[in-house]
């Protein structure tokens, strides 16, 4: 992809650096992240309307904390510092930073002070507005030309201007829809300070995404997709296929991993419904030996991808010419998966087809999702005219059912959970709540409890049941069940399931934990 006369974010570390993109995206504004060490002369070739510095888990104060290319305080654009980069803007330009005598953490109240063009027709001088900090540090002394434009309790200048640079910080986080204001604020930056189009669309990728698949494989060159039926690898297969046409070929490896039902679904949808070449690999057998005895969720995904890419790799010397391996990488994926300080510092985990992937490879990687979120790949698949029972499936991981099986994994916990989940599932698109929740899925657990069961004692295993709503992935909320439905659901899952005799949900947010067990 090309800027497109878009803003460029660098990106620091924060886990919500993408959210900044995605608003900017929701607004018709095409914007592209990179890391914070990219060269200066790679940022001016793009030549972006706008620079946004995201927010960062490190302080400025540190002995090692990353700084801002200085070439972007010189390209002559409009500059926005969000948080740490609001911080790092006044600390390399003449400023000062400090610790801050108290955090600010969640929902704030910010005081507009004075009028700017970053606030106009959204915040008037006087006025009290609600948004979200997450901050240790603050600015204690503005570089020369700034000035205080918003407070707030534990920020004296929670908001600055250099109105003649057009050079902007912010303390707290515009891109969180804790922030109710807060893509309105970035639309105006973007669009009305820095002139960027707000053009882009969904239609707009498509024809990019298709161009660019060409520009890779080349008039001759075949490639295979790793088709696994969900979401991603799905419209990942049919975008290819609207660029190549019959030199994709989709290979789907049935690795013994997935929900019920779903491998004779895949094989039902693509190669007669969409008349896509497919090559159908039953390798459970391999994946299950290479899985036993493994209880490391790390080590696991590193067996499955390796696992996936040996297989893609046997099927690709089948097909003559065949140099490509296409895969749905998501920008969740990377951002989970690559620390942006180039190390393992803020890894959270490894995904199958990005941190999983062994070194060598026979296959170069086409990845045309890799920059979009899980929202607007369905979007895309809408473009792409494909049915909404695909397009609204919950997001299924890769490594499958073997992420879901905390410890060991055995045939016997794998037709468990399948079965379980299925039932779990079933409730819940009769009761209507299908579509209401992002993702919906049982862990097994490697506990085992006590019951009673026609008045005999059962010593069987414990399942969680989780489902959350989300936007993006990046965050995401409990769903709110009634008592009434999960006691429906538990009930369920005990009478039908032989083998398990204990119901939990899990009520954790994301942050902290993530949406998956492992």
């Amino acid at each position: 992809m090309t800027m497109n006369a878009g803003i460029l974010v660098l990106d620091f570390g924060s886990q919500v650096t993408q959210l900044i993109a995605r608003r900017l995206r929701e607004v018709g504004v095409y914007a592209e992240i990179l890391p914070f060490h990219t060269d200066s002369a790679h940022i001016k070739s793009l030549n972006p309307k706008g620079i946004i510095l995201s927010g960062s888990p490190m302080s400025v104060l540190d002995k090692n904390a990353p700084n801002a290319p200085e070439i972007i305080f010189k390209m002559g654009v409009p500059v926005l510092g969000i948080c740490y980069g609001q911080q790092l803007m006044c600390a390399q330009l003449g400023g000062k930073v400090e610790a801050g005598e108290a955090r600010e953490f969640g929902r704030a109240e910010l005081n507009i002070t004075a009028s700017s063009p970053l606030f106009a027709g959204l915040w008037g001088q006087g006025e009290a507005h609600q948004v979200w900090m997450s901050h240790g540090d603050k600015v204690a002394k503005l570089p020369s030309g700034f000035t205080p434009i918003a407070t707030s309790e534990g920020a004296p200048f929670a908001a600055i201007a250099d109105e003649t640079q057009q050079f902007y910080g912010v303390q707290f986080h515009p891109e969180v829809i804790h922030t109710p204001d807060g893509k309105k604020l970035l639309e105006i930056f973007a669009k009305s300070l820095c002139g960027a189009r707000g053009d882009w669309s969904m239609a707009s990728y498509r024809d990019q995404a298709i161009k660019a698949i060409r520009d890779q494989v080349g008039e001759e060159g075949k490639v295979i997709c790793g088709l696994s039926g969900g979401v991603d690898s799905s419209v990942t297969a049919v975008l290819i296929h609207e660029a190549i046409g019959a030199r994709l070929t989709c290979v789907f490896v049935d690795h013994g991993l997935m929900r019920k039902g779903e491998a004779e679904e895949v094989v039902e949808l693509f190669s007669k419904h969409y008349n896509i070449p497919l090559v159908h690999e039953d390798a459970s057998d391999l994946f299950l030996s290479k899985l036993e005895n493994v209880e490391d969720p790390e080590t696991k995904r590193k067996i499955i991808g390796g696992a996936f890419i040996e297989i893609f790799d046997k099927a690709a010397k089948k097909i003559k010419g065949a140099k490509f391996l296409a895969q749905g990488t998501l920008y969740p994926d990377v951002i989970e998966s690559v620390s942006v300080m180039g190390d393992n510092s803020v890894t959270i985990k490894s995904h199958h087809n990005v941190g999983g992937l062994p070194e060598a490879m026979n296959l170069e990687l086409v990845e045309p999702l890799r920059a979009l979120f899980k929202d607007e790949v369905r979007a895309l698949g809408r473009e792409l005219a494909m049915p909404e029972t695909l397009i609204g499936r919950h997001p299924f991981p890769g490594p499958g059912l073997a992420i879901r099986i905390p410890g060991a994994i055995t045939k016997m916990k794998l037709n468990l959970l399948r079965e379980a989940d299925a039932v779990y599932l079933d409730a819940i698109r009769k009761a209507g709540l299908y579509n209401k929740i992002w993702q919906a899925f049982a862990v097994l657990l490697p506990v085992r409890a006590v019951g009673v069961m026609g008045d005999a004692r059962s010593y069987d295993y414990a399942l969680a049941l989780r489902a959350v709503t989300s936007t993006d992935g990046m965050t995401a909320e409990t769903y709110p069940f009634t008592p009434q439905q999960l006691t429906q659901i538990a009930t369920r899952i005990v009478n039908e399931v032989k083998g398990i005799n204990r119901v939990t949900y899990d009520i954790t947010s994301k942050p902290p934990g993530t949406i998956e067990w492992e």
